[in-house]
């Protein structure tokens, strides 16, 4: 199934979206920034209660997190995600308008494999978990849990590094058109 396909491949999602971010003249626009830094803000907070297993390429599932962001939706990472590039959008417009419709198809077909898998393995537990928690737009209040800043920075090494590059890329290119 192709969401099976897109979850092993999710690592190489950046490279088609940032080579469309240089067709774009960035811009260096406040509300970008801001989309930018809540995305990656709910990322942390959502990796420091999941951990690593967030990065795992396979088919296995870890224990069913309840704790944080993941008490009030059931994609906090997506959600990030779609905040983060939502906010390079914006600062390489018109690039939002190409951008945020590929990651809504990429995330659907994602997350149908995803819940397939959890509902597989997990069973009525996960069951029950997606009838009290929606899953794209948060609901209710975060629940207390454990949270590691450390784990959750280690697991977002990789996020780091394709901002860092989107940064260099995006500002080499506003230095090319100037």
């Amino acid at each position: 199934m192709i969401g099976g396909w897109l979850f092993r491949n999710r690592g190489w999602l950046p490279v088609p979206l940032f080579a469309g971010c240089l067709v774009a003249i960035p811009q260096l626009r406040p509300e970008g920034l801001l989309l930018m830094v809540l995305g990656e803000g709910l990322r942390l907070w959502a990796v420091g209660h999941i951990g690593r297993k967030s990065r795992t390429r396979d088919n296995g599932v870890g224990a069913l997190s309840e704790a944080g962001p993941y008490a009030r939706l059931r994609n906090p990472l997506y959600v990030g995600n779609l905040l983060l590039w939502g906010g390079i959008g914006v600062i390489a417009w018109p690039a939002a308008l190409w951008i945020m419709p590929a990651l809504l198809a990429h995330y659907a077909l994602m997350v149908r494999w995803e819940e397939g898998q959890l509902t597989a393995q997990l069973g009525a537990p996960y069951l029950a978990y997606v009838q009290r928690v929606p899953r794209w737009l948060p609901l209710g209040a975060p629940r207390a849990g454990p949270w590691s800043g450390r784990e959750a920075l280690r697991s977002e090494r990789g996020t780091f590094l394709v901002l860092a590059l989107v940064g260099a890329g995006l500002s080499v290119r506003c230095y090319l058109a100037a």
